[in-house]
């Protein structure tokens, strides 16, 4: 079965980076997508990017993220730079996949059926 396991989280002074991880298992379908949502306390979980199998990657309202991928380690990156402390929230990374023959479509506005249990991020 997928599992999703995130981790990078911590405190971070304002204007610092971190890297997020998250290491995927049990993939059924090298047709993917892959996506990093945020959810601070009080407010709706927001996505932050995502990133298609072969490569393409879009992007939520941050410019300072990068979303990638390395997929011989099964695992996925958020960089994370010149972080606020409107970025404190936790941060989920999730997955879906298809098993179609053209490429799956891939966004954060998109269902997505699996999920990790998520990584703290605070900024101050």
């Amino acid at each position: 079965h997928v599992q999703l396991v995130e981790s990078g989280g911590g405190s971070v002074q304002a204007g610092g980076s971190l890297r997020l991880s998250c290491r995927g298992s049990g993939y059924p379908s090298d047709n993917y997508c892959l996506a990093w949502f945020r959810q601070a306390p009080g407010k709706a979980r927001e996505g932050v990017a995502s990133i298609v199998s072969g490569g393409g990657t879009s992007y939520g309202d941050s410019m300072r993220f990068t979303i990638s991928e390395d997929s011989a380690k099964n695992t996925l990156y958020l960089e994370m730079s010149n972080l606020g402390p409107e970025d404190t929230a936790i941060y989920y990374c999730a997955a879906r996949f298809s098993f179609a023959w053209y490429k799956i479509s891939c966004g954060v506005d998109l269902d997505f059926p699996y999920w990790g249990q998520g990584t703290q991020v605070t900024v101050s």
